[in-house]
């Protein structure tokens, strides 16, 4: 069954609660990745599950983004995953703050 593919959000759709050790990341991307899914995992857990996010259009005011955003993650380093086995990128998410990182090259 294929997942649904979401269309563009507005200003103020995607709403973050953050706090304590609660922090959240919103993930920044090249417009051609537009409803791919992006896995994220914590690195203190080896085997830990895998969560997902799918890329979007975002609308800020007049400029265009593409983002995955990921709400709720308990604060501490995570790893992004290009695909199954081999991560893209580390991250470090601090309670109380949306941490914003770009996918790499």
């Amino acid at each position: 069954m294929a997942e649904h593919r979401h269309g563009p959000s507005g200003l103020g759709t995607v709403v973050m609660e953050v706090g304590g050790d609660i922090g959240a990341l919103v993930l920044y991307t090249p417009a051609e990745m537009d409803g791919d899914e992006i896995e994220i995992s914590r690195d203190s857990e080896p085997a830990a599950r895998r969560t997902h996010s799918q890329v979007r259009q975002r609308q800020m005011g007049t400029v265009t983004k593409y983002a995955a955003v990921y709400p709720g993650l308990a604060a501490g380093p995570y790893t992004l995953w290009r695909d199954e086995r081999a991560p893209a990128a580390s991250v470090t998410i601090t309670g109380g703050q949306i941490t914003t990182c770009h996918w790499p090259d």
